[in-house]
């Protein structure tokens, strides 16, 4: 008896990033609502800016980094302009508060 695991086998295209983000902004992409979008990309954002300060503790990457990060893994799918996004950028110590909200069962 074989056990068989399935397993992503396309690489990790940003690495300081992970599998996570990447497959967040994967989905991010296929969301149809543009509210719901531009949350994910405030969120995922957010995300990203903390796990470069994970990774890079001596230089800040700031949010432009991030949202050429975002434009690079998605294709260009997500466009990272709306309003949220924006203060998001003139933040200077940015916290996690905007989750995107659970869907009801």
């Amino acid at each position: 008896m074989t056990l068989q695991l399935n397993r992503n086998a396309s690489p990790i295209r940003m690495r300081n990033y992970g599998r996570i983000v990447q497959d967040m902004i994967g989905y991010a992409c296929t969301v149809e609502n543009q509210a719901e979008r531009e949350s994910l990309e405030v969120y995922i954002a957010q995300c990203m800016r903390q796990r470069n300060l994970v990774w890079n503790r001596d230089q800040e990457a700031g949010m432009a980094r991030v949202r050429e990060d975002i434009l690079r893994l998605s294709e260009g799918k997500l466009k990272c302009d709306s309003d949220n996004f924006q203060r998001l950028m003139a933040q200077p110590n940015m916290v996690m508060t905007n989750q995107p909200k659970k869907k009801k069962k």
